[in-house]
């Protein structure tokens, strides 16, 4: 329930800097706490306390604080935390990053109002990630599986279709062979006004709303909101998933415009800037984000992550792809060289991975050959790369007859695997299609793959998935 308000004021304001309020002489507000900020004029803000010291105590103003009068500007205490009404009704719904309702409905009447820090998991009571998800991307699927509970980012660059490929996998995105029902919990952070339509008209059109929350921050909303944004979203989730045993997928894009708020925030709260400007506790913001995902001994439900990052300038030792790399299980990453030639969606399979993959695939999850299969495309794939790099310096005039099956293997396996296009493919389709190329090998090759499977598999009449795989040339 909501703490009751206070009717205490504090009103010695001592100056702003940017989103944030410095407040002198007030003891009772406790870090975290939510406040209401009272202006001259009688507008009224939101705000959060994020720090107390002796001499202040430092608010963080959601909205914009210009406006706001030193000597007439007053604060009183809403909430001892920051806090999400949360309902089942969520579902179907948009909201700002502050979880307030933007969809023209009303506001959600709230079963319960949750702490946005989460409530912390006994590591003892965590249990092993071993469902698998299907995303519909054959790269994905085959090759990067994504296991229930598991946190896997998605790491793009400027320019690269990250935001599509999340619209499909929401769109796309199920558990098979099971009967808790299934949720997307989508949150977008800094995105522009384009971004918002985008998003909106891409799950309306589809029917991807009717299973999904969205929370959506946009580009001008304050910098302080986006720090909560994906904190709202993962209480949603966690509240769907360990309430009501849903299995839920959160989508959290742009992670990169979360922690440019987080080194925002912090240079105005002037402290001692890390690497390249970014606050020294990053890393430990971004855990207590990514590792809100789990499947909990005695709860149905899950929560699984995406989170999508730009990399600034492609570059993967940057602080923000470097710390979460530390703490997820994994990492896709989008090739800018597959986009520039139509690849779509244009996903590296070489230094992608997926950590838990292994615990989700294989007889009575995926299929008996799923583990085979992707090792031997990983394998065969990687080779035509080398024989293209090759190519390059020599021609193809040095190359043996085997060499040029390989170098039409990576053509192929790109042209047909690869670049599927907005297609929703399940796993049989997808190890069929790979498969269908991998035949293009002598059997002698296919080394990665056991007797048994290329018996039952290699050159197999698979002419409706193939024609299936054609239609994303």
């Amino acid at each position: 329930m909501m703490s009751k308000l206070l009717k205490k004021e504090y009103s010695e304001v001592s100056y702003v800097s940017g989103p944030l309020l410095f407040l002198k002489n007030a003891p009772d507000l406790a870090y975290n706490a939510i406040v209401s900020i009272k202006d001259a004029q009688g507008r009224i803000r939101g705000g959060q306390v994020i720090d107390v010291s002796e001499e202040f105590t430092v608010l963080q103003v959601f909205e914009e604080p210009s406006g706001i009068d030193l000597s007439n500007t007053t604060v009183s205490l809403v909430e001892d935390v920051a806090r999400l009404g949360v309902s089942k009704e969520m579902i179907g719904r948009r909201f700002n990053g502050i979880g307030q309702p933007i969809d023209g409905l009303p506001e959600v009447v709230a079963e319960q109002r949750l702490p946005i820090g989460g409530a912390p998991i006994n590591p003892v009571a965590r249990q092993k990630p071993e469902e698998f998800i299907q995303t519909g991307i054959s790269t994905i699927d085959t090759l990067i599986t994504l296991v229930r509970g598991q946190k896997l980012p998605i790491f793009s660059g400027s320019g690269l279709p990250a935001n599509e490929l999340a619209a499909q996998i929401a769109r796309q995105s199920k558990v098979l062979g099971e009967g808790s029902e299934f949720a997307v919990v989508f949150a977008a952070m800094g995105v522009t006004q384009r971004e918002v339509t985008f998003f909106t008209q891409e799950f309306e059109r589809t029917g991807a709303l009717a299973r999904s929350v969205l929370f959506l921050n946009k580009a001008d909303d304050p910098a302080v909101e986006r720090l909560l944004t994906p904190r709202m979203a993962l209480t949603a989730a966690e509240y769907l998933a360990f309430e009501h045993d849903y299995h839920v997928l959160v989508i959290l894009t742009d992670m990169t415009n979360y922690c440019e708020a987080l080194r925002e925030i912090g240079g105005a709260r002037e402290e001692i800037p890390g690497r390249r400007g970014y606050p020294g506790y990053m890393y430990t913001d971004l855990a207590s984000i990514y590792e809100r995902a789990g499947v909990v001994e005695g709860k149905k439900g899950s929560v699984t992550q995406l989170p999508i990052l730009s990399m600034p300038d492609d570059d993967v030792t940057h602080p923000i792809p470097d710390l979460t790399g530390y703490i997820t299980e994994g990492q896709i990453y989008l090739a800018r060289n597959l986009h520039t030639q139509g690849v779509y969606p244009p996903i590296n399979p070489g230094p992608s991975l997926s950590r838990l993959m292994n615990n989700g695939i294989g007889e009575g999850k995926t299929r008996t050959d799923h583990k085979g299969v992707s090792d031997q495309l990983q394998a065969a794939y990687a080779n035509g790369l080398d024989l293209r790099r090759l190519v390059a310096i020599t021609g193809e005039d040095a190359l043996t007859e085997n060499d040029k099956l390989y170098l039409k293997f990576a053509d192929e396996f790109e042209k047909q695997f690869v670049n599927q296009g907005s297609e929703d493919r399940g796993i049989e389709d997808s190890l069929n299609i790979a498969w269908r190329i991998l035949s293009q090998l002598p059997q002698t090759e296919l080394t990665r793959l056991s007797r048994d499977h290329i018996d039952k598999y290699y050159g197999a009449k698979m002419d409706d998935f193939w024609s299936s795989a054609k239609k994303g040339i």
